[in-house]
């Protein structure tokens, strides 16, 4: 190893990877929110200038206008009054007067931050007053407008004489509304003035943000690289090496805290693995020997099973001549001495020669079973209702006799299998529910297909007498019988035999039953 074991003291072999990521997510925040910080005070400015000119200086300017005009309805309506003593021209000045309440009320609201407008509201509202209570009051009293007559002759000189002093009065307020309109659109220049700087202030301040965080960007990935990075890559250069083969070749240890560590066991690693590879190969030297060997004794045991196979199949037939022997010599005793024998004498008989029967039966029934597996030269693709029709043909007079009725629900698939070994497995399945039939109904056969994934699911259902759940298993053991031969004849290897049979076309069995309510068997068989 390149190192010693000497803690490190910079602060690059102190920091882990992960601190060191921390360090520059932690800088990259703090850049952001200072941006952020910044940027948000660049748009509340922006904002306020804004709120100003379009919420406040705006509607006052609006506002104003509406003021000038409610307060000129109101001299047009009572110079019209006074020339004509018409009561009609009093509407517009008494609208007038409600708009211009109105008007001042929006007005002290949005002046209420400007001494300026404030001060020319002051002025308007005082002069508008005044106007009114010299003039306008003066000539809607009964007196005043009792000189006009209202048939359109000229008026009273006294009226003339007021109307003129209510003119130049009321151009004095003219002169405040000139004033007012001023000062507001100054007001509006200099909230446009300070709306277009607070946006440049803006654009120049995220500009310089963007910039910041770029530069912050490339410095902080500089700096992992150079802390982080390099010492990785030269870490993954160096296990490259040894994965290839150099496994002589010492790893350095440099970087973050957890980078050297990861080192160190990378180099503890190698130096295992150097260990184990003389290890493995002395093994593999022992193993190539044993193998040899296994070898040998794999083809040894191929030899024995072809000679127990062999064997099995001649001892089967070899059995069969004794048993024919025996059940017909003692055939022909009780033909020849039947009528010497008592009734004790022919019961004889008859077990021996039924025993020798069942035997034959049993023998050919285990070298049916012996021989599954070994003839695959027979497996083809076959339409499964062709052997189901082979199996109630071997049944036909069974299937009669009981007046079974066996349905199917559909059209059964094609599949790849031995159809000898299919059609046995129907005709075990179907005579086993013929044969196991309940006494008080009509015997049912059901059989069904479903696809299920990548394979053929087959039901073939009953209304049977059942079977217990806790025999659901046994019934699939060779020479497992749940019932006496005085009750069911049979011996036993018939579902054993399905089991089998099924198992080696890549499928399995299974049973769903209880007592008293039929039986349902259901098997799996790969698709195409």
């Amino acid at each position: 190893m390149s190192e010693s074991g000497s803690a490190p003291r910079t602060l690059r072999g102190r920091l882990s990877t992960q601190g060191w990521i921390h360090l520059v997510l932690a800088l990259m925040a703090l850049v952001v929110v200072l941006a952020a910080v910044v940027g948000t005070q660049m748009l509340v400015r922006t904002q306020q200038r804004t709120d100003e000119l379009v919420d406040r200086l705006q509607p006052a300017r609006s506002t104003a206008f509406q003021l000038q005009k409610s307060l000129l309805d109101q001299e047009t309506g009572i110079r019209g009054y006074a020339l004509t003593g018409d009561p009609r021209f009093l509407e517009p000045y008494e609208q007038g007067k409600a708009d211009e309440q109105r008007a001042l009320a929006v007005l002290r609201e949005l002046v209420s931050d400007y001494p300026v407008l404030r001060q020319d509201l002051r002025e308007l509202q005082s002069a508008g007053a005044a106007w009114r209570t010299e003039y306008a009051e003066t000539i809607t009293t009964p007196e005043a407008s009792g000189t006009a007559s209202g048939t359109g002759t000229a008026p009273d000189p006294d009226t003339a004489a007021t109307l003129e002093r209510s003119k130049r009065s009321f151009d004095s307020l003219r002169l405040g509304f000139a004033r007012q309109q001023l000062h507001i659109d100054t007001e509006r220049v200099r909230a446009r003035e300070g709306l277009e700087t607070a946006r440049t202030q803006r654009n120049a301040s995220f500009a310089v943000m963007v910039a910041a965080i770029l530069l912050a960007a490339v410095l902080m990935a500089v700096l992992v690289n150079r802390i982080v990075g390099r010492p990785l890559r030269r870490l993954e250069e160096a296990s490259t090496r040894v994965r290839e083969g150099s496994f002589e070749e010492e790893i350095s240890i440099d970087g973050p805290a957890d980078v050297r560590a990861v080192s160190a066991a990378v180099e503890a690693m190698r130096h295992r693995i150097v260990d184990a590879l003389r290890t493995t190969r002395n093994r593999e030297r022992l193993l190539a020997e044993q193998t040899v060997e296994l070898e040998e004794q794999a083809a040894e045991l191929r030899r024995s099973n072809a000679e127990l196979e062999q064997f099995a199949y001649v001892a089967s037939h070899d059995l069969q001549e004794p048993l024919r022997k025996v059940a017909s010599f003692c055939q022909l005793l009780e033909k020849r001495y039947g009528s010497e024998l008592d009734d004790r004498g022919r019961q004889y008989i008859d077990f021996a020669v039924d025993g020798a029967k069942r035997m034959q039966v049993l023998i050919n029934d285990l070298l049916t079973f012996s021989r599954v597996g070994r003839l695959d030269e027979h497996r083809s693709a076959v339409a499964l209702d062709s052997t189901v029709d082979r199996a109630l043909r071997n049944l036909g007079a069974v299937v009669e006799e009981a007046e079974a009725e066996v349905v199917r629900t559909g059209e059964l698939p094609t599949v790849t299998v031995d159809p000898t070994l299919m059609a046995m497995v129907w005709q075990n399945l179907i005579g086993n529910a013929v044969k196991f039939r309940h006494p008080e109904r009509d015997c049912r056969v059901e059989i069904s297909c479903d696809r299920a994934g990548e394979e053929w699911e087959f039901t073939v259902r009953d209304n049977g007498i059942g079977i217990a759940p806790e025999f659901a298993e046994k019934v699939f053991v060779i020479f497992q019988r749940l019932h006496s031969r005085e009750e069911y004849e049979g011996t036993g290897i018939g579902l054993a035999l399905c089991r089998k049979i099924i198992e080696h076309a890549g499928g399995r069995i299974t049973i769903d039953s209880a007592e008293g309510c039929g039986t349902a068997i259901r098997f799996t068989l790969p698709r195409e």
